[in-house]
């Protein structure tokens, strides 16, 4: 992934995610309003919060463990089966259906509404079994993806990763940003040249402030 331009002459933007994580949706949300005008073309990879945090659970809140050992692997399983059997093309309009089912719509990271994301895209309603399959069928891949993302900004952030070329054409990559609600048009035009600009700059780790709310759905 360390190429410079796609086959269609735009700058290569690697998104990792999961399905699950409502930052990481609206940060994939905003991500798509850049590709409306900045000559970038986004690219779909999976990351797992089950698979990063399968060995801390017990260092976590009581709510979180019980979603992170049961529910986190749901939907990014159906996504990987989707993936591995359909190709790496369906990922980016199966993230939307599932995200604007479980996000926008309120309906929750359900069986039904990851059945119904299945449905909004075509694909086959039998991917649903994979959702509870003891013996993940392709949990290798599904690590593997995971571990390319998180290794190129380490184990202690979360999703979403982006990666992009550097100027010497290897990857700068970082976490986020994390933004609500998700800018549109030239807003998020100089959200992305300003990233982009931050993470260039060696030896640059962190920038943060204050949140006083939770993700806002409401613009999208």
């Amino acid at each position: 992934m360390s190429e410079t331009v796609t086959t269609s002459g735009k700058t290569p933007v690697d998104f990792w995610f999961d399905p699950l994580c409502p930052w990481a949706w609206m940060t994939s949300r905003w991500v798509l309003e850049v590709e409306k005008v900045r000559e970038i073309e986004v690219r779909w990879h999976i990351m797992s919060l089950a698979v990063l945090n399968e060995n801390k659970l017990d260092e976590l809140p009581e709510e979180y463990r019980e979603m992170l050992a049961v529910k986190a692997w749901q939907p990014v399983r159906v996504v990987t089966a989707a993936w591995q059997k359909h190709g790496a093309d369906v990922l980016g309009p199966l993230y939307t259906a599932l995200g604007t089912r479980f996000h926008n719509n309120g309906e929750g990271a359900t069986l039904e509404a990851i059945a119904g994301a299945l449905a909004d895209v075509g694909l086959p309603a039998e991917l649903i079994e994979y959702a509870e399959q003891k013996d993940f069928e392709f949990d290798a891949e599904l690590r593997a993806s995971h571990k390319e993302g998180i290794e190129k900004v380490g184990q202690d952030v979360g999703t979403p990763v982006i990666a992009v070329p550097g100027p010497d054409g290897e990857q700068i990559a970082f976490f986020g940003p994390v933004v609500t609600p998700a800018p549109k048009g030239e807003e998020a035009a100089r959200l992305w040249d300003g990233t982009l600009a931050v993470a260039s700059v060696p030896g640059f780790y962190e920038i943060k402030r204050t949140r006083t709310k939770g993700p806002d759905f409401s613009n999208l």
